[in-house]
């Protein structure tokens, strides 16, 4: 395997480690949390929102990984940008709803932003550094 073949191979791995982390993010909030909504305190509604997100990100991310051909620094830096803004997002739906978030709520919020932040930040510097 050559160089090239390697770099575009960490690239196809980076977007399917977003993936499966985006579909195990709809997981928990769309179905785990929603089920023990009265735990977290997060309202089904805000769950559902959250959740969705991840799915677009996830089939996104299957795109890049199985059917793009090049672009693909640019393209890891466009879900790393949506990651962020998806933990903004999710940071503003959560403050919005402070009154009834409970820590337990709170603490899976401030971990996956967390994971999300780590992995967003790693995705845009391998796609600053390998960018032809």
């Amino acid at each position: 395997m050559n160089a090239s073949n390697v770099l575009v191979s960490r690239f196809k791995t980076l977007f399917v480690v977003d993936a499966i982390g985006a579909m195990f993010s709809a997981f928990m909030l769309g179905i785990v949390l929603v089920k023990f909504e009265s735990v977290f305190g997060i309202p089904k509604s805000t769950l559902i929102i959250l959740a969705t997100i991840p799915c677009f990100f996830a089939v996104y991310d299957i795109a890049c990984a199985f059917i793009l051909k090049k672009n693909f620094a640019l393209c890891l830096k466009i879900i790393a940008v949506a990651n962020v803004l998806y933990c903004v997002y999710s940071l503003y739906l959560s403050y919005s709803h402070k009154e009834v978030l409970k820590i337990l709520g709170w603490i899976y919020i401030i971990l996956e932003i967390l994971i999300v932040l780590v992995l967003a930040s790693f995705e845009w510097n391998f796609a600053q550094k390998h960018a032809k």
